[in-house]
């Protein structure tokens, strides 16, 4: 049994294709800022690990799953927008740039406490915005609870140019790196059914 510690409705879509069963128990860890001397990836990794470990504290028995995603644009880290405000800020930020999309996985053995953490870099680049594409993307309410501002399986995609990586990573989830780090506990999603 996987132990999603997450309430993103994308993530869990992304489980399901997997095959695997799982159950949601959403982390009660809040999201703060890097800390210093800190790589995105690290960031990444340490805030999925710390949801993950959270979740377990709370739960008999399983193996719980935390992810982080965070994009990268300039050096700048850019979480979920705080506001209709902060959202058209990072847009502006990313019209017509490349910018990283980094997702950190960890994975919790609630029986033993043994860990695996692993990250995924996905290079975006996002075709030039007008200010008016801008505010009437933000209106839609959809980059609110969104790394970055956007996403790119909604609205946004239209304003996407391309990507190098993993599309689900972009997404919140990259399947690819969770199985490898599902195989690392002996669980292949291509060989289970739920």
């Amino acid at each position: 049994m996987i132990i999603l510690a997450s309430a993103s409705p994308r993530r869990e879509t992304l489980l399901q294709a997997l095959w695997v069963e799982y159950r949601v128990i959403p982390s009660l860890v809040s999201e703060a800022g890097p800390l210093p001397g800190t790589t995105t990836a690290s960031h990444a990794e340490s805030l999925a690990l710390l949801k993950a470990a959270e979740v377990a504290a709370r739960v008999g028995e399983g193996l719980v799953l935390g992810a982080d995603t965070i994009v990268e644009c300039d050096g700048r880290l850019l979480g979920k927008p705080k506001d209709q405000g902060e959202a058209r800020g990072f847009l502006r930020l990313l019209s017509g740039r490349s910018h990283l999309v980094v997702t950190g996985l960890a994975l919790v053995e609630i029986s033993d406490g043994r860990t695996e953490v692993g990250h995924e870099v996905t290079e975006v680049r996002m075709r030039a915005l007008t200010s008016e594409e801008i505010d009437a993307y933000v209106q839609t309410g959809e980059p609110l609870d969104k790394a970055g501002g956007y996403a790119i399986q909604g609205a946004a995609g239209t304003f996407i140019e391309g990507i190098k990586g993993s599309f689900t990573n972009v997404v919140g989830l990259p399947l690819g790196r969770l199985r490898t780090l599902l195989l690392r506990f002996g669980i292949d999603p291509l060989h289970r059914q739920v």
